[in-house]
């Protein structure tokens, strides 16, 4: 990654941080995963506006979606924060942002792959 696609990703982890939602979102799935319908009550915030929020997370890989099972059989998707820790360092060249995640479990990532590979 060179420094110009460093510096747009760097302001986009600012600008995602600095959003009231997107924050709360991580606070809310940092132990547990949470649905959409979860999330939108303890943000109180619209679906759509967590919607949003949780996309623009996944885009920079701060939040996962998993897949689950309910006692009827049908699928639905819980999000799970994987941002652990984000560093700021102010250098000579200006501000570095270091993010820190945290690991997928071996069944997430089989999961997501079949998902990948099948859809």
């Amino acid at each position: 990654m060179d420094s110009g696609e460093r510096g747009r990703d760097d302001e986009e982890i600012y600008a995602l941080l600095d959003d009231d939602y997107a924050r709360r979102i991580l606070v809310e799935t940092h132990e547990d995963a949470r649905s959409a319908e979860a999330l939108s009550e303890a943000c109180g915030a619209s679906e759509s506006t967590i919607y949003r929020r949780v996309e623009r997370l996944r885009e920079r890989d701060l939040l996962e979606g998993i897949q689950r099972l309910d006692p009827g059989g049908h699928h639905h998707e819980v999000y799970a924060a994987r941002l652990e820790r984000v560093t700021i360092e102010l250098t000579d060249d200006g501000f570095v942002v270091e993010v820190d995640r945290r690991e997928e479990n071996a069944a997430d990532r089989f999961t997501r792959l079949y998902e990948e590979l099948s859809g």
